[in-house]
């Protein structure tokens, strides 16, 4: 007994030590509060705090239970028999300037309902995974090299039930995972899903970085939804914010009365964008307070990747909108986040390889994705912003202008393979007076759903993984709102129902061509046929996989105007089969069949010796895919 307690002491000392240096990551597993033989044990972290209290249900909120201070790590601690699961607590916190406030635990696992903010004690049951297979073949895959199609949602407005309530954990796992299957999505991502104040704020102004929101349901409820799309063959990345937290005194900001989590500096503290404060990312304690909430939600939820928010604001120190100061060398890097970024991302592929580490990033100063070691911040994937800006641009313009702007379109292949990148078609491009993915296209109504479908189509063929928000499956009209359900009743209407079925089509076209994403990681994956051709605005080029025979035709036409007898090169003698038509009846379009096999014709076109002829819908894209050809000859 005497050799386990020390065992425990030398513990608990050791945890603190690597806490304070920034090297531990599983700093949940001490602060916080646990259950031991002896009782709850409490334990948080408050250096310059005059006097720390726990309070809760189990001694009437009263200032019973003063706490002992560590005046080394500046941890406080107490161990209390009276406290039981599912009571609330809050740390009593006299600050150092005298001001007494009621805290939330930082490293609380469950918090009451809102409005509510106090911790809950909560033990995580006991869970035998059933998702073996799934983890081992993600360990034997190369994610670079195989189809990844993303759902995003926000979890409380995906569905709503008929009294107006959101679908809970459990409702999605019966009813948003055979979603998923049927319109073939090889994952699902969730807009923020710790625990957070303001719905408004759509999870991205957290307190909790430990706790599951208790509004989506259990972290129980979690785990099997996590399980259950792994036994449907369905990935699940989580967004996760470290770049700033929610500003409510109550909680994380200035907790022991000075700048603790965040930066000294109040210019760089404040967050002005978003009303938020920004964390230290250079403060030892604070890395090692994210990486530990990053290594949680892997660990205890089997996620596959985190897509990190806000990289930018985390590396530039000018990206924020009022006064900033230049570092030391005069210029705007944030070296504190560019090598915190870094070493959080050191830290989870070493210990967790298969996990996708993801950044919404959007300038192009910063390498982001590949080898630390080369100067990146080391993460797998970057959502491409650029592509998205101006490809939505495009698309939102009269057709009468795109050959003055059809750049726009085809800028994206100079610098497609300079980073690893995600095509994001997400939830910041349909709010806010955006207008939806639909509404953004221009003419009446057909011609909207016509041009959906062909940005769909190049969303697919271009290289990059793939990403489009919930909603903007079927072409849904009207803006996202946070605070409702999906505009399912759309699907009464037979052209959203066909735009629906198109896209399912078109995840499942996407999955079994291995032309679009076997070899998407190289330059040899495409091949420009003709992007000069401005005055049809008309945009072809191959997408191409490992074997030589395999490879796919793709023709765009950006205009309302139906381009027949049109010639493009080809790279191979033989006869080409159209295997995709955004034009066809099913989808909403006017065709009733597929344009006849093209037979190449020995024609001169740019450095192509063989020409095929075909129409191409207005407004529509094709694809095309060789049917008997002569490799030997080009």
């Amino acid at each position: 007994m005497k050799n386990s307690k020390q065992d425990a002491t030398r513990k608990v000392a050791d945890a603190k030590k690597t806490f304070l240096s920034g090297e531990n990551f599983y700093a949940h597993h001490f602060l916080g509060a646990h259950r031991m033989e002896e009782g709850y044990v409490f334990r948080v972290w408050a250096p310059n705090a005059l006097a720390v209290s726990l309070v809760g249900d189990f001694n009437d909120w009263q200032d019973t239970l003063p706490m002992e201070k560590d005046e080394v790590s500046g941890v406080w601690q107490i161990t209390t028999k009276d406290a039981k699961e599912g009571d609330l607590y809050k740390f009593k916190v006299r600050q150092a300037d005298g001001r007494e406030l009621l805290k939330i635990d930082p490293f609380a696992i469950r918090f009451e309902k809102r409005p509510g903010n106090a911790a809950k004690l909560y033990q995580f049951p006991e869970k035998k995974w059933r998702d073996g297979l799934w983890r081992g073949r993600t360990k034997r895959s190369n994610p670079f090299k195989r189809p990844i199609n993303i759902y995003e949602i926000h979890t409380s407005s995906w569905k709503h039930h008929e009294d107006g309530s959101p679908y809970s954990l459990a409702d999605l796992t019966e009813e948003l995972i055979p979603y998923l299957v049927e319109k073939k999505y090889t994952h699902v991502e969730f807009m923020p899903l710790m625990e957070h104040p303001l719905d408004r704020s759509w999870g991205y102004q957290l307190i909790g970085y430990f706790a599951l929101s208790s509004y989506y349901g259990t972290p129980a409820q979690f785990q099997d939804f996590v399980e259950a799309c792994h036994l449907n063959n369905i990935g699940v990345f989580v967004d996760w914010v470290p770049g700033h937290y929610c500003i409510n005194e109550d909680t994380l900001p200035y907790y022991d009365g000075t700048p603790q989590f965040e930066y000294t500096d109040p210019d760089r503290a404040k967050n002005n964008r978003w009303g938020s404060i920004n964390f230290d990312l250079g403060k030892p304690q604070v890395q090692s307070f994210l990486i530990s909430s990053a290594m949680f939600w892997i660990e205890m939820f089997h996620i596959d990747g985190i897509r990190v928010d806000a990289v930018s604001s985390m590396i530039y120190r000018d990206y924020d909108d009022g006064p900033w100061t230049p570092n030391h060398e005069g210029g705007n890097r944030n070296f504190e986040g560019y090598y915190f970024l870094q070493k959080l991302n050191a830290v989870i592929k070493l210990a967790h390889p298969e996990v996708l580490m993801i950044a919404e990033e959007s300038s192009s100063e910063t390498p982001v994705t590949g080898l630390i070691e080369n100067g990146s911040l080391g993460f797998d994937f970057k959502w491409n912003m650029g592509w998205m800006n101006d490809v939505l641009r495009f698309y939102e313009m009269d057709p009468i202008y795109r050959k003055d702007h059809f750049n726009l379109l085809t800028f994206s292949f100079m610098y497609m393979m300079q980073e690893n990148f995600i095509l994001p078609l997400s939830h910041d491009e349909v709010v806010h007076g955006k207008k939806s993915l639909m509404h953004k296209m221009w003419g009446d109504r057909y011609k909207q759903f016509a041009q959906l479908r062909n940005l769909y189509t190049y969303l697919m063929v271009h290289p990059g993984k793939k990403l489009l928000f919930m909603g903007s499956e079927w072409g849904q009209f009207l803006e996202w709102k946070f605070d409702e359900g999906l505009e399912w009743g759309d699907l009464n209407d037979p052209l959203n129902h066909a735009m629906q079925m198109f896209t399912t089509r078109l995840n499942d076209f996407y999955k079994n061509q291995p032309a679009l994403w076997e070899m998407e990681d190289s330059y040899d994956t495409i091949e420009i046929i003709d992007a000069d051709n401005t005055e049809e605005s008309v945009l072809s080029f191959i997408r191409k996989g490992k074997r030589k025979k395999d490879f796919l035709i793709v023709i765009l036409n950006m205009t309302p105007i139906e381009r027949r007898d049109f010639s493009i090169g080809v790279p191979y003698p033989g006869t080409y089969q159209e295997v995709w038509n955004t034009e066809m009846q099913e989808f909403g379009g006017t065709w009733t069949r597929h344009n006849e096999v093209c037979q190449s014709q020995s024609t001169k076109f740019k450095e192509y010796s063989q020409v095929i002829t075909t129409t191409v819908p207005a407004l529509g894209a094709i694809i095309l895919k060789p049917e008997t050809i002569n490799t030997r000859k080009r």
